[in-house]
């Protein structure tokens, strides 16, 4: 177990094809092609700051797939998004000429391509975008006007690093690896309406649990340890056990519900991402699986236990001064598989006990704070 403190300022003297450099002047208006999952969302957003911090008076729209789009809202260095609606008017070979024209209309000066496909490259280039930049990979250097080298070494760093320095090499000016996502007075009664639709008690200390996860059940925890670590601490705290998650996680949610001797409320799949969102900023402690609400959780300043098995914490774990990572080391780990085909054993060694003390630290240490 250990405090997330951070990677590092992994400088790994990347470079742009030709030597370029974007130029520091003249850039009006930037489109920023996001990612397409929540957590690499979050993990994008030090280097969307550093695009701000370079111009500083230029107007900067995120492309984005509908279901992250609400995230880059909420970082203070974006001043619109663009959803990238595909599936819908934006799918196939149609819908992305659709989606360039109406880019050109915009008139963007600047694409950073964030994303790593060649569809990113492909969408800038008839959009009319003179200057594109990005990294070089899935074979789309040559489609870019400024390409960045994409070495061995730069895959291993921590994800945030990962884009930091793509914008460094572009140029941008370094602002640091926080994350800032800063909701909105709306929030405030999303979070006062869902608390009254599913019996949230005002003034009990919330907890929440994300017990699911995308990608395979080698990422995930056990239900009835989950179950046992949320009993302990509403029987400690008197507090108020919230479960979320998409509607793929519901089986999750509901094995935790069912193992646990004390109520729990599961509201997984039963909101939508902004919903979710106003619910973990509300919570006074986050317990989760690596996945993209584990991230959401840290980068909105709440108290999150990060629960590593298969998945590398050296690269993608939650950020956030308040966020402990558990994790044991194991002679196949990280593997990186959907499913274990061994004995489980990365999450088999992550006993209840353990997370149970990182919950009840971390729950005290806030208490203090306010007291």
């Amino acid at each position: 177990m250990h405090q997330n403190t951070g990677i590092g300022d992994g400088r790994m003297q990347l470079t742009v094809r030709g030597g370029k450099r974007l130029p520091a002047e003249g850039i009006e208006r930037v489109l920023i092609r996001g990612t397409n999952w929540i957590g690499d969302v979050v993990m994008t957003l030090p280097a969307v700051a550093a695009v701000r911090k370079t111009w500083p008076h230029a107007r900067i729209s995120v492309l984005a797939k509908p279901w992250v789009a609400e995230v880059y809202r909420l970082s203070p260095d974006v001043d619109d998004v663009i959803v990238y609606e595909e599936p819908g008017r934006h799918g196939g070979i149609g819908g992305k000429l659709r989606l360039a024209g109406e880019l050109r209309r915009i008139g963007f000066d600047c694409a950073i391509l964030l994303q790593n496909a060649m569809e990113a490259a492909i969408i800038a280039l008839p959009a009319g975008i003179p200057l594109r930049a990005g990294y070089n990979s899935d074979g789309r250097g040559v489609l870019l006007t400024h390409s960045v080298r994409r070495t061995q070494a730069i895959r291993r760093v921590h994800q945030i690093d990962y884009y930091i320095e793509m914008v460094r090499a572009l140029g941008c000016m370094p602002a640091g690896r926080g994350v800032r996502l800063r909701p909105g007075a709306d929030y405030e009664e999303i979070a006062k309406r869902l608390r009254s639709q599913f019996g949230i008690e005002e003034g009990r200390t919330l907890i929440g649990i994300a017990p699911g996860a995308a990608y395979g059940p080698a990422k995930k925890w056990f239900p009835e340890r989950f179950a046992a670590v949320a009993d302990r601490l509403i029987d400690a705290s008197g507090g108020q056990v919230i479960l979320l998650g998409s509607g793929s996680d519901r089986e999750s949610t509901a094995a935790v519900r069912k193992a646990a001797r004390n109520p729990s409320i599961d509201v997984a799949g039963k909101t939508d991402l902004k919903g979710a969102i106003s619910l973990i900023s509300r919570c006074a402690l986050f317990i989760s699986n690596d996945s993209g609400l584990m991230h959401v959780a840290g980068a909105l300043g709440v108290p999150t236990i990060a629960l590593f098995g298969s998945t590398n914490p050296a690269a993608t774990s939650p950020v956030g001064e308040k966020s402990v990572v558990i994790h044991h080391d194991v002679p196949c780990g990280p593997c990186l598989k959907p499913v274990c085909r061994a004995d489980f054993r990365c999450m088999q060694m992550i006993g209840v006990d353990e997370v149970y003390a990182a919950a009840s630290k971390l729950l005290n240490d806030e208490r203090n704070k306010c007291g």
